[in-house]
């Protein structure tokens, strides 16, 4: 039997359940919107990151941990052999991550990620054995993050 507008409003009884039913759901979502968000300050982040990244073999460069302002954290490997690699990159805490590559200090490429605990991949290929530098910033501190660099499978 199709919905009919007369029946409806002619009804006292559905428009008071309609309207609790509509009044449970406003205060559903305000009581969320208003809930504590976690606190990034005090987030584990090897818990964090055993979850948020996924196992690799031949890692040559990781790192994990807390941007709480907007300076960029540099990590480097040296002697790191040509191939072709895969840079798996997570963040999490609002906002957007950006992963910059250098060998011997020219860049081979960036990669971003959408910081909601997805987990983004980059294929990067490096021509001559050298010393790779990875930089992570973010404009949106705080934010944890987690990344490595791995042999392509």
């Amino acid at each position: 039997m199709p919905f009919r507008t007369s029946r409806f409003l002619g009804n006292p009884g559905l428009r008071w359940r309609f309207a609790g039913a509509a009044a449970g759901a406003v205060i559903v979502l305000a009581g969320s919107a208003c809930s504590p968000v976690r606190s990034i300050e005090s987030a584990d982040v090897p818990a964090w990151r055993a979850t948020a990244l996924p196992q690799a073999s031949g890692i040559v460069l990781e790192d994990a941990g807390k941007i709480l302002n907007r300076d960029r954290i540099v990590k480097a490997a040296t002697e790191v052999p040509a191939g072709r690699y895969t840079l798996t990159v997570s963040c999490d805490g609002g906002g957007k991550a950006f992963f910059e590559v250098l060998l011997d200090g020219r860049r081979l490429t960036e990669a971003g990620a959408a910081c909601n605990g997805s987990r983004e991949t980059a294929r990067i290929s490096v021509p001559t054995a050298g010393t790779v530098e990875i930089s992570t910033a973010s404009v949106d501190a705080p934010l944890i993050y987690a990344y490595h660099l791995a042999p392509a499978a």
